[in-house]
């Protein structure tokens, strides 16, 4: 299993919840804990099998960096089973709250499109590629009864939402959508190119709109993403896509 979160700190806080890093990894450098990849640096956690990396903000670095592991995992060969795109991010009020998590039925690129005078049109209704990932059905509802997640569309945005007009016009366009990020969409088509199942689980730090720093809750949603993968661990370590 992949692991694959924006930065550091979103990057120890799953590792967390997996078992210490060894001593001799770097835990203030961007990477990998997990199994030892001879490109980046690299760590140890206490399952086997699971990797965790910092593959950095936004769509396109973290698909870089997500295709880049999935790549060297397959010429090791030992090629991935599943890819997880994980961290913290905006709630859409009232239904993702600060601090509980949400996991996606939908993964979808909420802004890969053009404005035309009749409103927004995705890249799909343009006929150029697709907008939209759906993680497995049944590996979706064991993770969110494990957690107690909402499950809902995560929407990934380039530019994060920073007012409450913007935050209506993305619930219309998306009604099922429970929380943004910026992450998950890059990370999905990666998994996708390699035939590789992906899922989306976020840690709700602050709601979308208004850009209020004063209402982040940023280490409570990292507290809940240990607390959350603490509990979904079995659940993805057990399930097998090749049953599906």
């Amino acid at each position: 299993m992949l692991v694959a979160t924006a930065v550091v700190v979103e990057r120890d806080a799953v590792a967390k919840a997996l078992g210490e890093l060894s001593p001799g990894s770097d835990e203030s450098t961007p990477g990998v804990a997990g199994r030892a990849h001879p490109f980046r640096p690299s760590g140890t956690t206490a399952h086997g099998g699971i990797d965790v990396i910092a593959a950095g903000v936004g769509p396109a670095l973290a698909a870089a960096s997500t295709a880049s592991a999935l790549t060297a995992a397959v010429l090791q060969g030992s090629p991935y089973d599943l890819v997880v795109s994980a961290g913290i991010g905006g709630g859409f009020q009232p239904d993702a709250g600060v601090g509980s998590l949400v996991v996606a039925d939908e993964i979808v690129a909420a802004d890969l499109g053009a404005e035309t005078d009749d409103g927004f049109v995705s890249v799909t209704e343009l006929g150029f590629g697709t907008v939209r990932h759906h993680p497995p059905e049944d590996l979706v509802r064991l993770v969110g009864d494990a957690v107690g997640a909402r499950t809902g569309a995560v929407l990934t945005v380039s530019t994060v939402t920073g007012t409450a007009e913007r935050a209506r016009a993305l619930r219309e366009r998306h009604p099922s959508a429970l929380a943004e990020a910026m992450e998950g969409f890059g990370v999905a088509e990666a998994a996708a190119a390699h035939g590789v199942p992906v899922l989306e689980v976020r840690a709700i730090s602050n709601p979308v709109g208004p850009r209020d720093r004063a209402a982040w809750r940023i280490p409570d949603a990292l507290a809940a993403l240990t607390e959350g993968f603490g509990k979904l661990l079995p659940v993805l370590e057990s399930w097998n896509r090749h049953d599906q």
